[in-house]
């Protein structure tokens, strides 16, 4: 990621954390705002209905060879996936540190370490 792509990512993280009404967002004139007020379960029903559009766009691709409106549904997804990110007083950067953790891990590896990880918590939360 170059500069400007983390500047824009930051930029709107910014944007949407000034939605928050903690933060002065107005739900009468942002729909981020709305959204931060009716909570979690408005936010995850928005993501599922992104990530619905976005396989599905991504299907019509194959078929079209025009990836442009699967560009488009997965700009929503993503902005919505920020929105769920600030809502959890998670940033952008978070993803972008947590990914750089994973980065030449096997996927495989890194799935079975976080099994292994949520079940040792688990097991711990359970003995308390």
């Amino acid at each position: 990621m170059n500069i400007n792509e983390a500047q824009t990512l930051q930029r709107l993280a910014g944007i949407i954390e000034s939605r928050k009404q903690a933060n002065g967002g107005d739900p009468a004139t942002s729909y981020v705002a709305r959204l931060f007020v009716k909570g979690d379960d408005a936010i995850l029903k928005k993501i599922g209905e992104e990530a619905t559009e976005t396989v599905m766009a991504a299907k019509d691709a194959r078929v079209s060879g025009d990836a442009s409106k699967l560009l488009y549904e997965c700009a929503d997804l993503w902005f919505h996936s920020m929105i769920l990110l600030a809502q959890f007083d998670l940033t952008p950067q978070d993803v972008v540190n947590e990914l750089a953790r994973r980065e030449g891990i096997s996927g495989i590896e890194e799935k079975a370490a976080r099994k292994d990880e949520f079940r040792d918590h688990d097991e711990a939360s359970q003995s308390e």
